[in-house]
């Protein structure tokens, strides 16, 4: 049994597509907090991306050990600035603003849990560049998106519109849309939870 430990639609969408079997659960993390106490130490983005992809998993695998747990987190750090999901319309704006003309990393962690141990763990980096849009163009862009901006760090959904806001990616699709699929798919094989 492989379970996602997350209600994210970009992540069981990647998984359904894959053809896999999977049940979602809602991690019962406080994942505000967690991150806010992450953000206190030394750790770099990836390291807090990582710790809250394994507070997800391992807090699922406490109540399913018989399952493949699945977590998985994604911190936006542009110029040393740390994006989370905007909270409104407003924010998104805000956030939008910042990245407009500038580059930033988009790190994405993974991991599988079993057994009360993590067994597989993968962090990838994208790199993108938003082109400089109007401030016409943002307007449209917030009309169009409407609520979908708050669902996902960055106020962007690539998968859609959120692919005009770009000129220039670097990384792997899959990961900036959630998950490492290419290579979760190998870790999930590797654990057994797929065949070979």
């Amino acid at each position: 049994m492989i379970v996602l430990a997350s209600t994210s639609a970009s992540r069981r969408k990647l998984l359904s597509q894959a053809g896999l079997d999977f049940a979602a659960a809602s991690p019962p993390v406080d994942e505000a907090g967690l991150k806010a106490d992450l953000k206190k130490t030394p750790a770099d983005a990836g390291d807090i991306a990582e710790a809250l992809a394994e507070a997800k998993a391992n807090s699922v695998a406490v109540l399913r050990p018989d399952a493949y747990v699945i977590g998985a987190d994604q911190m936006l750090d542009c110029d040393g600035t740390w994006f989370d999901k905007p909270a409104d319309r407003a924010d998104a704006r805000r956030h939008l603003e910042s990245l407009r003309g500038k580059t930033h990393r988009l790190i994405t962690a993974a991991v599988i849990a079993r057994e009360g141990r993590i067994i597989w763990r993968c962090r990838d980096t994208a790199r993108l560049t938003m082109r400089e849009f109007s401030d016409e163009f943002l307007v449209q862009y917030l009309d169009q998106a409407g609520d979908a901006v708050t669902s996902s760090v960055g106020a962007y959904q690539l998968e859609g519109l959120g692919a005009q806001l770009f000129e220039k990616i670097e990384g792997d699709f899959f990961s900036i849309l959630g998950l490492p699929l290419i290579p979760l798919l190998g870790g999930l094989r590797h654990a057994g939870a797929l065949t070979t």
